[in-house]
């Protein structure tokens, strides 16, 4: 307004005194790569490529804060009022001083200048530092690393563990000063990104948010689609049929609850402890490709910290950071560790916070804070000695502790038992894959990784509920394994977290089956899973009960259920058992509805029990 005030409208400006162009633009200009291009490694990112329009692709491994970058500098006069304006194109400037209006010149009054901030643009800028895949480094090499400078819209669009390709122009670092003359005719190099794209883990194509259509739903939700889904888990993989669907419900993952300010988690954890060659680590490097966002660690190659989160120097500022570890980049995903079992004990406790709490609380270097690290933990490991060894307890072959096993939802044992049927058509299975380098053929055809990444996109969207009419079910049945697990002395840990981790495969069940609420076939699938992971790790010692055939043992659990209800009822009317009631016992101890009716008509022939015309109640004989 001084400035108005004391000038002629009709007179030049001086260029300084003009509004610059950066001031005056209310648009970004930024290139895209052609579709044709592929992106490149970083190491192939060469001397030849300075000036130029290049595309790396990387996973991102650290990403600064977004701060305001000063694009435009305006000064005001103390003398005359004017304003300089004063573009920036290099990472530093020198602030002008002196007035260079025609009025401050022609009276010699030496006007100074004074930087306004309200009057200058500032432009939002994040650094970023990509790192190449694992898979496309040399022999004997470590991963190379690049700088991305990332400004205005182009910020806040990748978290660290992100996937991406970066188109940008692929430039030198030119410093001035005491900096340039300690660095000497090298030369630090940075991507300016012009187009940040999310990407799938293991294909060349980006992250799909699309829906899927009726068709692909249609060709997914057939009958047996759970089977089908489960199957299509690593197809190259004979057999570990429950295993797989324990895996697919890891993916899903259950709901996440929050009452009140408490919060108990969603995420899925699984063990997998099996013999030597029974294809742990194949299921976990499978999972690994298959989840969206997902790290891999082993037991020995990894430390707490390295977990969790490190605390290092900022090398562009000078601060100290937190530098998140494998546990935080895998927020919202899965994180694999394999050699569960040769961690050291210090090491392990990291984990004990995030299974649980799902948060890393950090109070290090005058830092304290707590990072999310809402993350699925498939742990695999081996028996204490080498292979699992029948003549010792449960307790003594997993050798880990039970504030660590009760965090695990399910906690399988994979046994490698010779049996000459399963072993030649196994044999049989690896041999077809080695020819081949695919599955033998099925009766279904596997469902692509794509495609099932998508679903499973779409199943995590879903929130459903637990209705009140399963809930005294649930409670049942959780009473029920309690009082199972004082009567026989069992050594597995059953406590509240089992109750929950029923819930939670139920819920995950209805995730995948698209439903908005419970229903009991969910709550029975999840209860068969929990007694086939405990029934696995029994193996040993119900060798004798698994000899039996299934009509016997149906037969025992009936007889069993006629007795507890004669008892209830103080010994009279005793030998009647209400079909629904018998089913539903079976059924929850791994049998199927077939195998029920079954063994119903086998003992009605026998004439051991009768069945009533409305098959509504058995009475024993």
């Amino acid at each position: 307004m001084m400035e108005q005030r004391g000038r002629d409208p009709a007179d030049a400006r001086d260029a300084r005194n003009q509004y610059p162009a950066e001031l005056m633009r209310r648009f970004e200009l930024y290139f895209k790569p052609p579709t044709t291009a592929k992106p490149k490694v970083v190491r192939d990112v060469r001397a030849e490529s300075i000036g130029n329009l290049v595309n790396v692709r990387g996973i991102v491994t650290r990403a600064t804060e977004v701060k305001p970058m000063m694009a435009v500098a305006t000064y005001t006069c103390d003398q005359c009022g004017a304003e300089t304006y004063q573009p920036i194109q290099s990472p530093t400037f020198m602030p002008l001083v002196m007035c260079p209006s025609q009025e401050c010149v022609t009276n010699k009054s030496g006007g100074r200048l004074y930087l306004q901030t309200r009057g200058s643009k500032f432009v939002k800028f994040q650094e970023l530092r990509i790192q190449e895949h694992s898979d496309q480094v040399p022999v004997g090499n470590i991963p190379r690393s690049m700088s991305i400078y990332a400004r205005g819209e182009n910020t806040r669009l990748a978290q660290p563990g992100d996937h991406v390709a970066v188109t940008g122009v692929f430039l030198p670092l030119l410093r001035t000063g005491f900096k340039q003359a300690t660095q000497g005719l090298l030369s630090e190099t940075y991507l300016e990104a012009h187009n940040i794209t999310l990407m799938n883990k293991s294909e060349d194509d980006e992250l799909g948010n699309d829906d899927l259509t009726e068709e692909e739903l249609r060709g997914i939700t057939e009958e047996g689609f759970y089977e089908k889904l489960a199957g299509s888990i690593a197809p190259e993989i004979y057999g570990h049929e429950d295993v797989k669907k324990a895996l697919l419900l890891l993916l899903v993952g259950g709901v996440q609850q929050a009452p009140k300010g408490m919060k108990i988690r969603g995420n899925i954890n699984i063990c997998l402890m099996g013999d030597p060659g029974v294809a742990k680590s194949q299921l976990l490097s499978y999972i690994d490709r298959l989840a969206p966002r997902s790290q891999y660690t082993t037991g020995r190659g990894s430390s707490g910290v390295g977990l969790t989160a490190a605390v290092m120097r900022d090398s562009v500022t000078g601060e100290m950071t937190l530098e998140g570890g494998a546990l935080v980049l895998a927020d919202q995903g899965v994180c694999c560790i394999d050699e569960f079992d040769k961690m050291a004990d210090a090491d392990r406790t990291a984990i004990h916070e995030v299974m649980e709490q799902q948060t890393i609380s950090i109070a290090k270097a005058g830092i304290m804070t707590s990072l999310n690290a809402r993350c699925s933990i498939l742990a695999a490991a081996n028996p204490a000695y080498g292979r699992y060894n029948p003549r010792k307890t449960i307790e003594q072959n997993i050798q880990l502790p039970a504030a660590l096993l009760s965090r695990f939802d399910l906690l399988w044992l994979i046994q490698d038992k010779p049996d000459a049927d399963a072993d030649l058509r196994l044999a049989q299975h690896i041999t077809y894959v080695h020819q081949h380098c695919r599955q033998p053929p099925t009766h279904f055809t596997p469902i692509d990784m794509k495609l099932m990444r998508r679903y499973i996109a779409v199943c995590k969207k879903r929130q459903p509920v637990v209705p009140e009419s399963l809930a005294d079910y649930i409670t049942a049945a959780y009473v029920e394994m309690r009082k199972e697990a004082r009567v026989s002395k069992d050594t597995t840990f059953t406590s509240a977290r089992t109750l929950l981790s029923i819930l939670r495969l139920s819920t995950a069940l209805a995730r995948l089956r698209m439903m908005e609420t419970v229903e009991k076939e969910d709550v029975n699938e999840a209860m068969r899973m929990m007694e086939m992971s405990k029934d696995s790790l029994q193996a040993d010692k119900s060798a004798a009960a698994r000899t039996q055939r299934p009509a016997d043992v149906i037969f025992s659990l009936v007889r069993e259920l006629s007795t507890e209800g004669a008892a209830g009822r103080g010994g009279g009317g005793g030998g009647v058992v209400r079909m629904a009631e018998a089913e539903q016992r079976c059924i929850s101890r791994g049998f199927t509805p077939a195998q029920f009716q079954e063994a119903l008509e086998e003992y009605e022939e026998l004439n051991v029990w009768q069945v009533n015309q409305a098959r509504t109640r058995v009475t024993f004989v």
